[in-house]
């Protein structure tokens, strides 16, 4: 089992300085300080993935804050799930969050529930979106496309009189539409 104190420190802009991070996490003896200069939205982030690639089972992971380390709260549970299970400690400075305490442990399953009622949320909001739509007499999916103009559009095309942008102004088919019956038909006429 290792004993490695490893410092987390990340800012969003090159234009960010980490000096105060960098100080709160020397205080702890960190062994090793990664440093981030990247936004949080960014889903890789070199310097974590470094990090938990170096982690071992008894390791300490210190960050100032959870915003300097999970870019949502289902980021961040995702996190501490991969350092709990691979027997890594998380302490976070702002927040006084250790999953060595009791307290850390409770907090850390309170996170669990609220990004599980997220997650059910969501869904129960989409199903409620597709059961209102379809009520008004919407269904999901593209919206049907008007073989009337389809056709005019491949008449036209084949006159080669017009551009695409052209065809797409007169029968309203989009571009990727057209090459999609064009394709079709081409691939029509070629099989057997």
């Amino acid at each position: 089992m290792s004993d490695y104190v490893y410092g987390y420190a990340r800012v969003s802009t090159q234009h960010q300085e980490l000096n105060r991070q960098i100080d709160l996490l020397e205080q702890q003896n960190c062994n090793e300080i990664l440093t981030e200069k990247m936004t949080g939205t960014k889903a890789s982030r070199p310097q974590l993935d470094r990090l938990k690639d170096k982690l071992r089972p008894g390791d300490t992971v210190v960050v100032e804050s959870f915003s300097r380390l999970g870019r949502s709260t289902k980021d961040l549970i995702e996190l501490v799930n991969y350092f709990e299970e691979h027997d890594v400690k998380l302490v976070s400075l702002k927040e006084n969050f250790d999953t060595t305490t009791p307290q850390g442990r409770l907090m850390m399953t309170v996170f669990q529930a609220f990004s599980q009622f997220e997650r059910d949320l969501i869904v129960e909001r989409t199903k409620e979106g597709l059961k209102s739509a379809r009520a008004r007499g919407r269904k999901g999916g593209r919206p049907r496309v008007n073989q009337r103009e389809v056709e005019r559009a491949l008449k036209l095309y084949h006159t080669r009189e017009y551009s695409v942008k052209e065809i797409t102004e007169m029968t309203g088919i989009s571009g990727a539409t057209l090459y999609r019956y064009l394709n079709t038909n081409k691939n029509a006429k070629t099989s057997p």
